[in-house]
């Protein structure tokens, strides 16, 4: 979870961290036992048992506090914002949700534009930026990532992958040309993604209910959903291109357009002895520009197996997020859980580090389309509701990968 500025939290919010907070002190407990055990070789099947059982109980505690901080980030329901006036086109496509009506949304400038043959109109900019709010809420990747909205089909980057040569000269000293920097240019396509939320009439026509909030409340998660997982691994055909579907080799020869990795020695695993060994590598084998803003990627059972790590010293090496709204820490780093990134296993790319801002672009083509349906599925009205979003890395250098493998 990425770090935000927020007011005083909620009492719900400080008992959900306090809850957290509870069972990672509970969990380090047991797990000491549990090594002291194994140190003087007399390991006990239901100490193994407990420290299970704990770190589940604090999985579900950092779920419940996730949760909690989501939903304190979402949008106002549009009863409780401030009232504002209700612009022609915005008043033209509610008539057009709640009853079909069409009249008036070919006049309301913005409606129609850019609309394929196949029907719909191009929702209001309240809309968008509602679903767009949501969608940054509840996708990690949108949290730590750059995020540019784009008028096109596709987002072209000038890139300089080898920079501009500089030289020291004398006062007087001539100054020959230096070495002019390589340019290149990175596409960043937008696919097409689509949601088809369903409602009965009877919710259409209620006066109470906002249109703009329960369409963006019923998309956010199936969009959300699909975007991390193609922002990870997508292929990049007719989606996003993920972070892990690039070529990825030793750090030590990586080239641009592939992603360095640091190999943990064993295959399709942590080394048995000082796996910490493996993290340092991994963070230092980032530059120094990136490690300023680097953060650690990883899976929910990824993390659980990082929290029994300890340091030379003894000391754990993740760190529980003191506060509402902050990051637990590895290694003193932030870590961001994304669920779509590998478990442990041979040959897996499971941790990820660096600066994702620098290194990872997500392009939002504007406009967000939505088709009534009242047919297809009666008595509910569907809603074929379609936003254009790519992505890709944009540097290679600021992303680094630990791979479970011996070389």
């Amino acid at each position: 979870m990425k770090e935000t500025k927020q007011g005083p939290a909620s009492p719900e919010a400080r008992a959900a961290l306090a809850e957290m907070l509870a069972a990672f002190e509970g969990f380090k407990a047991a797990n000491d036992q549990r090594l002291a055990a194994i140190e003087s070789k007399s390991a006990d099947v239901l100490l193994e048992e407990k420290v299970s059982r704990i770190d589940a109980a604090l999985n579900a505690a950092q779920d419940r506090l996730d949760r909690v901080l989501a939903d304190s980030r979402r949008p106002a329901l549009a009863s409780e914002a401030p009232a504002a006036r209700v612009d022609e086109r915005k008043a033209a496509f509610d008539r057009y949700v709640k009853t079909g009506e069409t009249a008036g949304l070919l006049e309301a400038k913005g409606l129609s534009e850019g609309v394929a043959t196949a029907g719909g109109y191009v929702a209001p900019p309240e809309l968008e930026r509602q679903i767009l709010r949501r969608l940054a809420a509840t996708s990690p990747m949108r949290e730590i990532c750059q995020v540019r909205t784009i008028g096109g089909g596709t987002f072209r980057k000038p890139v300089s992958p080898t920079g501009l040569a500089a030289a020291w000269v004398a006062e007087t000293a001539a100054r020959p040309e230096t070495t002019a920097p390589t340019l290149d240019v990175i596409d960043f396509p937008a696919g097409e993604l689509y949601a088809s939320p369903a409602a009965t009439q009877a919710l259409l026509d209620d006066a109470y209910v906002s249109i703009d909030e329960w369409l963006a409340e019923e998309v956010q998660d199936a969009f959300a959903a699909q975007e991390t997982a193609a922002f990870v691994a997508g292929d990049g055909v007719n989606k996003p291109k993920g972070l892990l579907a690039y070529t990825a080799a030793p750090d030590a020869s990586y080239t641009w357009g592939q992603l360095g990795y640091v190999a943990t020695g064993v295959a399709g695993n942590w080394p048995a002895s000082n796996p910490t060994d493996k993290l340092i590598d991994l963070i230092y084998s980032a530059r120094a520009q990136y490690r300023q803003n680097g953060r650690f990627v990883l899976n929910r059972r990824t993390v659980s197996a990082v929290r029994k790590f300890k340091d030379a010293q003894g000391n754990y090496i993740w760190n529980a997020a003191l506060q509402p709204g902050q990051s637990a820490s590895l290694l003193g780093f932030p870590v961001t859980e994304i669920e779509a990134m590998p478990d442990v296993g041979a040959n897996s790319l499971a941790v990820a580090f660096g600066d994702f801002e620098k290194g990872y672009l997500i392009v939002d083509r504007a406009g967000v389309r939505v088709l009534r349906d009242p047919y297809s599925a009666k008595p509910h009205v569907l809603f074929y509701t379609t936003k254009r979003v790519g992505g890709g890395v944009q540097n290679f250098d600021a992303v680094k990968l630990l791979k479970f493998s011996v070389s």
